[in-house]
């Protein structure tokens, strides 16, 4: 063929080209899309594949500071908070000691509990007041509800207290109800026994039991505990009841200290 005939003939394919693809399917086109996308995918992972990695690291990085810094903020909180919720409740305990004091016709001192005997520890407290104080061994020492125990020994700043639990502690006392008297005594199960009850004596579970005012120690009317159960005295014509003091007193704060009832 002549040279000069070839030329109209590659202008006719340049032409038909193009218009044969509009004449194909669109799922050609589409299988070619996604066969030259599959091919592409597994090189580009491969470059990317870094720089994911790199975010990653960079976004982990990022989150763990913002979280550590909220961690960090939370306990501040959460320490103000439980801070807070100390004075209200210590303000409310002063509070009670003071509506005490005030209404008692007797002299009297709040201390705080600052430890306890590690040799009694259930049964012995030490507070912080002592001899300069005005304060002397044998001293009644309440709450602003009931009964606590005794000053035990006294020094120049601070002061053991004996608590109602102690066995060596002993109060004259009676049944509020029926007004039954006998002594109570601590024991060292942590709990009280009220003694040399009369056998016929009117006594209930749950009676509230009182300081007598019979009592040398101790002002009349002040809250003991009350009456867990009734027991026959195996040792003689008299019934005994074990009670439940009033106070929890693994849990004593504040102490209010009776310097004269006479």
């Amino acid at each position: 063929m002549p040279k000069r005939n070839k030329k109209p003939l590659v202008y006719l394919l340049l032409i038909l080209l193009p218009l044969s693809f509009l004449f194909l399917k669109q799922t050609f086109f589409n299988d070619f899309r996604m066969r030259a996308v599959g091919l592409m995918a597994f090189p580009i992972k491969i470059v990317l594949f870094p720089f994911q990695e790199i975010k990653k690291v960079m976004t982990y990085q990022h989150i763990y500071n913002e979280y550590k810094k909220f961690k960090e903020e939370a306990e501040s909180l959460r320490a103000r908070y439980i801070e807070e919720e100390e004075l209200i409740k210590e303000n409310k305990r002063l509070k009670s000691l003071l509506d005490l004091k005030q209404s008692m016709k007797y002299p009297s001192v709040a201390a705080k509990v600052i430890g306890r005997d590690p040799s009694q520890w259930s049964s012995i407290i030490i507070i912080d007041k002592g001899e300069k104080d005005g304060l002397k061994t044998g001293m009644p020492v309440v709450s602003a509800s009931s009964v606590l125990g005794r000053i035990l020994e006294t020094g120049k700043d601070t002061s053991k207290v004996m608590l109602l639990n102690d066995p060596a502690f002993s109060v004259a006392a009676l049944i509020e109800r029926s007004r039954e008297s006998g002594l109570i005594s601590g024991t060292l199960h942590g709990k009280c026994r009220m003694r040399y009850l009369a056998p016929e004596a009117d006594i209930r579970v749950g009676d509230k039991v009182l300081t007598s005012d019979i009592s040398s120690s101790f002002p009349g009317g002040f809250l003991i505990g009350e009456v867990l159960r009734i027991e026959e005295n195996l040792e003689g014509p008299t019934m005994e009841c074990v009670v439940l003091p009033a106070a929890s007193l693994s849990q004593v704060e504040e102490v209010l200290i009776i310097k004269n009832i006479k």
